[in-house]
């Protein structure tokens, strides 16, 4: 198993790219997974995160993502971060890896599941490369989901204004999320800066503290995706 990296053309970018270092982390060959997937993928939606009012940070001007379902059944997130980038703590990428505890430094994350349902997964993505996938029964109530096999696809990308992080996920791999299901889906991120400081950045937020967990988190439902016999599935050659 050998990582493939994979250089990414940035003149199109609106921001300077002198200082880009761009990563594509994929454990498959190279042919098998091209970014162009990304561009041609039908349905993409897009949401802003916000910061919980108890830990705002100035360093972040912006944080949005936007999902879009690759072929197959492979759902996309691409976070992008924009502010003081040189203000955030950004661990550098080492090897796309398991971890765990993500969240305690800056962390992108993703809450799944099938509408009306209890169960769900959570999906931690750092930009060091460690990711993490938990499953639950209910709420709060579940552990480290470990079947053999799945793996993230993540693309990382950094500017002087401006961070980027995709990860593709194939929901295939998950028997809740198999098939055409309604999906409700939470979106959030943590942001740590060089001082120590965490934010945390979710599309909505429960009374209290921040608490990605909660229903009320799962603030985006997407339609679920038709699939078409014909498209490529980026996981096969």
């Amino acid at each position: 198993m050998t990582v493939s990296c994979c250089a990414v053309n940035t003149d199109n970018y609106p921001h300077s790219t002198d200082h880009w270092t761009v990563y594509f982390l994929n454990f498959c060959k190279p042919q098998e997974f091209f970014l162009a997937d990304f561009m041609r993928a039908p349905k993409q939606t897009d949401a802003v995160l916000h910061c919980h009012p108890e830990t705002l940070c100035s360093a972040v001007a912006s944080l949005t993502t936007a999902i879009t379902w690759l072929p197959g059944k492979f759902l996309n997130f691409v976070y992008t971060v924009k502010g003081a980038i040189g203000r955030l703590r950004l661990p550098p990428f080492e090897s796309l890896r398991r971890g765990d505890s993500l969240w305690q430094q800056t962390c992108f994350e993703a809450f799944i599941g099938a509408k009306n349902d209890a169960e769900y997964y959570e999906f931690n993505f750092s930009p060091s490369g460690e990711w993490a996938a938990y499953a639950f029964r209910a709420y709060r109530d579940g552990s480290a989901y470990t079947s053999d096999g799945f793996e993230p696809k993540i693309v990382a990308a950094r500017g002087e204004d401006i961070f980027e992080l995709s990860a593709a996920i194939d929901l295939d791999r998950f028997p809740e999320l198999r098939g055409e299901v309604q999906l409700c889906v939470g979106i959030s991120t943590v942001i740590e800066t060089l001082d120590g400081s965490l934010s945390y950045w979710a599309l909505r937020h429960p009374p209290g503290r921040p608490d990605f967990h909660h229903s009320e988190s799962f603030a985006l439902e997407l339609e679920p995706v038709v699939r078409d016999a014909s498209a490529r599935d980026p996981s096969h050659a």
